[in-house]
């Protein structure tokens, strides 16, 4: 029996700080939020396409994301094309996101997939991709993915 991913849990420093980027930059609607033992929770998603969770967001961490650990490694969203991928970079950069690279790449060279690589207020590394429209993107890595090391 195939499994499929249901949604990504978060773990976060500050849930409406979180809520702000997650809701306000990338658009997520909150479907749930609440309190338990002093810790805050929320529910994003998208009703109008399904009304489950796509990610959640746990505010229980104590430090920022920390590359060197093991776990996430990044989260990947994907939008249907490129002209969405650089509404976002806008969107991103005005609210002054940390970015990995400048602008749109390429998953890796010649490759049509391509998109944005960033970070969350807590650091966490993000992308937004689109399946084609990067052919003319750099790639920021010879020999590796473009999602593998930022």
């Amino acid at each position: 029996m195939p499994l499929r991913t249901a949604h990504t849990g978060l773990n976060v420093t500050d849930l409406d700080r979180s809520l702000a980027f997650y809701r306000d930059v990338l658009g997520f609607q909150v479907l749930a939020e609440g309190q338990e033992d002093g810790r805050g929770y929320a529910f994003l998603g998208f009703p109008d396409d399904a009304p489950i969770p796509v990610l959640t967001l746990w505010q229980q961490a104590r430090g920022a994301y920390d590359a060197g650990r093991a776990g996430l490694h990044h989260l990947a969203l994907e939008v249907d094309t490129i002209e969405q991928v650089r509404g976002y970079e806008k969107a991103l950069r005005g609210y002054g996101a940390e970015f990995a690279y400048e602008g749109v790449v390429a998953h890796r060279e010649g490759s049509a997939s391509g998109g944005i690589f960033f970070h969350d207020p807590d650091g966490t590394r993000l992308e937004i991709t689109a399946p084609g429209g990067a052919e003319t993107a750099p790639a920021p890595h010879a020999n590796a993915p473009t999602c593998g090391f930022f």
